[in-house]
């Protein structure tokens, strides 16, 4: 067990192999948890795949203190420390939901306990009670998991990210680390930015992933496709669309085909999608139809097919989405299936999320003339 474990008195090759039993490092990792433990910022791109978690875990058992990960779903906390957990590392997490005095206890024991990994969302920074207590605690590491969601050129931009800033300088000389699997130039330039990462170390890994083979296949027929896929791809699936009512129907329309399916998507409560995503999982359902709600943080390395119905709105949603097939590094299988009508309809959302050019510049001229008053 971790605490009858001096594992800063281990090198990190040996906390490698003594809790994930591995004898080397993925390309890479390395060079990045060298960084870390040289007090260095660090930002790393690294593919689906390819052991993100280990760059902020490794480093965090190699020093005294513990790691506060901010990362944005439940799932994925609840995913992670489970993982630890399962190795003997003491980790907690800290999410919407729990009782005040559960809450209280485990931040003591951040405190004073042998807790080496607290999980929270980048909301509870903010938290009076988590802010008092933080300032209690030998922080080594601050990891900021998925961290493409602080910037408003990601795919996935989360404001309360913006705020973390405010926590790293409540406390002074806190080692930071960012992470994620997507990110542009202009994310990149972001990330570094709003973090305030000084002189910090980027790393960025190809982002090919030879195993997956990815496809587009064009017909007017997607039902009978999605059904001849099904059958030749055996194994988990997940099947993306873009509206919950379709998830539903979509999912309920294989089980009468035979397939073991069960839709998910950010309209169901909390414990409706910790159990659907907890059966799909644990394999009691093998295919998940759903919206873009789905997924992120997953560590589910079996996943033998991703099918989006429904084109995504940007390279980098479909990168993440179809990233999740394949992460055991065996052949996994990416496609969507196209007809005439989907690249319209993907125009017309996007220009409805939009204002048109020509109100943008009436408006901006506005603004100027009211500068100029």
């Amino acid at each position: 067990m971790f605490q009858n474990l001096k594992s800063n008195s281990m090198t990190i090759h040996q906390i490698l192999k003594h809790f994930w039993g591995y004898d080397t490092f993925r390309p890479l990792q390395q060079e990045i948890i060298e960084a870390v433990l040289q007090g260095q910022d660090t930002l790393a791109l690294l593919p689906t795949s390819a052991g993100k978690s280990i760059c902020f875990q490794v480093p965090a058992l190699a020093m005294e203190g513990i790691c506060i990960v901010i990362t944005p779903l439940i799932a994925l906390m609840k995913n992670q420390v489970e993982n630890l957990k399962k190795k003997g590392i003491k980790a907690e997490a800290i999410f919407s939901g729990m009782h005040r005095r559960e809450i209280d206890t485990i931040l003591d024991n951040c405190i004073y306990g042998e807790i080496k990994f607290l999980y929270v969302s980048p909301e509870r920074l903010s938290t009076e009670l988590f802010l008092e207590r933080a300032k209690l605690m030998n922080i080594c590491l601050l990891a900021i998991d998925e961290a493409h969601c602080i910037s408003q050129w990601g795919y996935d931009f989360r404001p309360s990210y913006l705020k973390i800033i405010d926590f790293k300088k409540s406390i002074q000389g806190i080692k930071t680390i960012a992470v994620t699997a997507s990110a542009t130039k202009e994310v990149t330039l972001d990330i570094a930015e709003k973090l305030e990462l000084k002189n910090h170390k980027l790393f960025r890994l190809s982002f090919a992933r030879k195993n997956i083979s990815y496809s587009v296949l064009t017909t007017e027929d997607k039902d009978q496709n999605l059904l001849n896929i099904l059958k030749k791809v055996t194994g988990t699936s997940i099947i993306y669309v873009r509206s919950r009512l379709r998830a539903k129907n979509t999912a309920e329309w294989l089980n009468t085909h035979g397939f073991n399916s069960d839709f998910y998507h950010a309209g169901l409560t909390l414990e409706q999608r910790n159990t659907k995503q907890d059966h799909w999982i644990k394999g009691k359902t093998n295919t998940i139809v759903a919206t873009n709600a789905f997924g992120m943080g997953i560590d589910k390395s079996n996943v033998r097919l991703v099918i989006h119905l429904d084109p995504p709105e940007s390279l980098e949603a479909y990168y993440q989405e179809a990233g999740r097939a394949g992460r055991d590094e065996l052949k996994a299988y990416a496609v969507i299936l196209y007809n005439k009508n989907d690249g319209e309809n993907l125009i017309s959302k996007i220009m409805e999320s939009y204002p048109p050019i020509d109100f943008l510049k009436r408006l901006l001229f506005r603004i100027k003339c009211i500068c100029l008053r």
